[in-house]
């Protein structure tokens, strides 16, 4: 499907005229994050769309550089055009990882597309005036690859060798999960794509102030720098095994949501918690659309419905 920028792959699933799920995978990972929350859904009468994220997979860019951006603001555009290329209002945005913060930069930017959010690890725009200020070195430490990247040596190593960056970040983001080499090569299979490395080695870079941003998306960046609040339902999700980040109580996030949210926990997940716990991730879209049934979806409303508890810790927005 050709938005401005792309030519995106995705797969569907579920009926035509169904309410729109967008479900958007993370890095290192692709679409087979949601093998078996797709059909879960679409079993459920939920029109599902899979695309491949910019620079993965079969999803090409129609010519300029703005294609080969990997900062938050394009991820976020890119779920907007693809929404007008497939000719849909309003959808369920759904993700974990860079999906995750596409989600949320479309939620709190277009809030009248986006009937309801699912977020995993909760608000993750990213703040980057705060690219400077360093988390605790266990958190750090687990993100070697943020300046690996901005090295030459780390771009040669992600140009040569992106399966086997994939499987050290992999183990270490979900500890708890016994994938296999096959679920690991077929993933690997998406890296193979012209602008895969200089959409990664963008992302990061920009993140940490060491690239500047395309000027296609400067606006967008400016308004994300005001780190807007989301006003739509959302259901904000943790993996109790997450290798990047202790899961928190809801409080840590709320001030950037200003509509209803659940906020639960779950066990065993790691950061690819759609493919780890497909029915976890299944029900919290499921509870996003009753939120929205409840006439909330893209209005400001005090509710907060908080699930769980744990030690707080710092945002997110690195992820």
């Amino acid at each position: 499907m050709k938005t401005d920028v792309l030519d995106v792959a995705y797969v569907a699933q579920g009926p035509a005229d169904g309410q729109a799920v967008l479900l958007l995978h993370g890095f290192p990972y692709d679409i087979h994050s949601y093998e078996r929350v797709a059909p879960l859904l679409a079993e459920a009468g939920l029109r599902v769309i899979v695309p491949f994220l910019r620079g993965h997979g079969p999803t090409r860019s129609l010519g300029g550089s703005a294609a080969r951006s990997g900062e938050q603001a394009a991820l976020g555009v890119d779920v907007i055009e693809l929404l007008d290329a497939l000719g849909i209002d309003s959808a369920v945005l759904a993700g974990y990882d860079w999906g995750a913060r596409a989600a949320c930069v479309a939620a709190a930017l277009w809030p009248t597309r986006c009937t309801g959010l699912v977020a995993v690890n909760s608000y993750l725009v990213q703040d980057l005036t705060a690219a400077t200020q360093p988390l605790p070195p266990a958190v750090e430490a687990g993100f070697w690859y943020f300046w690996y990247f901005c090295t030459v040596r780390g771009e040669n190593a992600l140009r040569t060798n992106p399966r086997g960056i994939a499987e050290v970040i992999w183990a270490h983001n979900s500890p708890a999960w016994d994938f296999d080499e096959q679920t690991l090569a077929r993933t690997a299979e998406a890296f193979d794509n012209p602008d895969y490395a200089d959409v990664v080695l963008h992302s990061y870079r920009h993140r940490l102030g060491l690239a500047g941003g395309h000027p296609r998306y400067a606006a967008v960046q400016a308004a994300l720098n005001a780190l807007p609040v989301i006003t739509v339902p959302a259901v904000t999700l943790e993996g109790l095994a997450d290798g990047n980040f202790p899961a928190t109580e809801a409080s840590a996030a709320a001030a950037h949501f200003a509509g209803p949210r659940v906020h639960r926990h779950v066990p065993n997940a790691g950061h690819n918690l759609p493919q780890e716990s497909p029915q976890a991730f299944a029900d919290a879209v499921h509870e996003t659309l009753a939120l929205s049934r409840n006439g909330l979806t893209g209005e400001p409303h005090p509710l907060h419905t908080d699930v769980g508890a744990a030690a707080d810790r710092p945002s997110r927005a690195a992820d």
